[in-house]
């Protein structure tokens, strides 16, 4: 049986997502890492780290008191309402065991504000549903012990294997128009650095608001044009512009106050070289 260095025992729900199953791999040969799946795979069904969980229908207590965790990561994806009683479930067991949570959250708890790009300690407003919902689970753990909650807010995540890359892939093999806003300005990332991030706030025990996108920002519609010209060589392309507003309008999340290493950032070109690779 393999020793490890670590303490740590940690549990990802929704580790048989993108973003998820990357972190399980990151983390997987330095800690006792446990994931939970949703649909039925043998992939996962055979690995018995893995546990099945259905966040609409089972108790999250019940793989937290399978798993034992020091630390919980949570990418889960759902019905909002079931994942907010999974949420509050965690907060419980939070208090009652020395286990921290690592929370992915997103720029959208922004989204409502556009002039400027947003920072750690900017009050959250959204005008949308998901993004009204990241809030709703962010002042949950906000009134959590400092030291027991790190949340992530994360901009557009990329990488070979992302959704937003088959998609757009998808379009081009069909010749079908894909969707640009040519007002947005965004920052963005990649699902390895991501996880490197993540790696880095475990070991260190790092707590609070991390701000994780490029360290530049850049247009919606341009940034999609270069991807397009790294993944194909056809012509032709079709590109169909959608405005939100006149103005441009930030979805951007930078760091102010929870900057991490260097060697830990990325830029937006570096982005683009790693999701071709």
């Amino acid at each position: 049986m393999k020793t490890y260095n670590s303490k740590h025992r940690i549990l990802i729900l929704g580790a048989s997502g993108f973003i998820g199953n990357a972190i399980y791999k990151e983390l997987l040969g330095y800690f006792r890492t446990y994931g939970t799946y949703r649909v039925p795979k043998k992939i996962f069904e055979d690995n018995h780290q893995f546990f099945q969980y259905n966040v609409e229908e089972d108790d999250v207590y019940e793989i937290l008191e399978a798993t034992k965790p020091t630390i919980i990561i949570s990418c889960l994806r759902g019905e909002f309402r079931a994942q907010t009683i999974a949420h509050q479930h965690i907060a419980e067991y939070l208090l009652e065991h020395d286990s921290k949570l690592i929370f992915l959250s997103s720029a959208n708890v922004f989204d409502a504000y556009s002039k400027y790009p947003s920072y750690e300690l900017d009050k959250t407003l959204s005008g949308s549903i998901y993004g009204h919902f990241k809030i709703k689970i962010e002042n949950m753990l906000l009134r959590l012990p400092k030291k027991k909650v790190a949340i992530l807010r994360l901009p557009m995540v990329l990488g070979s294997q992302s959704p937003r890359l088959k998609e757009l892939k998808q379009h081009l093999e069909d010749k079908t128009a894909i969707e640009i806003f040519p007002n947005i300005i965004m920052n963005v990332t990649t699902d390895s650095k991501l996880t490197q991030q993540i790696h880095y706030i475990i070991n260190q025990n790092k707590y609070g608001i991390f701000h994780l996108g490029s360290t530049d920002l850049v247009h919606h519609d341009d940034y999609f044009k270069d991807i397009v010209k790294q993944i194909s060589s056809k012509n032709g392309v079709i590109y169909k512009h959608v405005y939100t507003t006149n103005e441009d309008r930030y979805l951007a999340v930078l760091p102010k106050f929870n900057k991490l290493p260097k060697h830990l950032e990325i830029t937006s070109t570096e982005v683009l070289e790693d999701i071709t690779k």
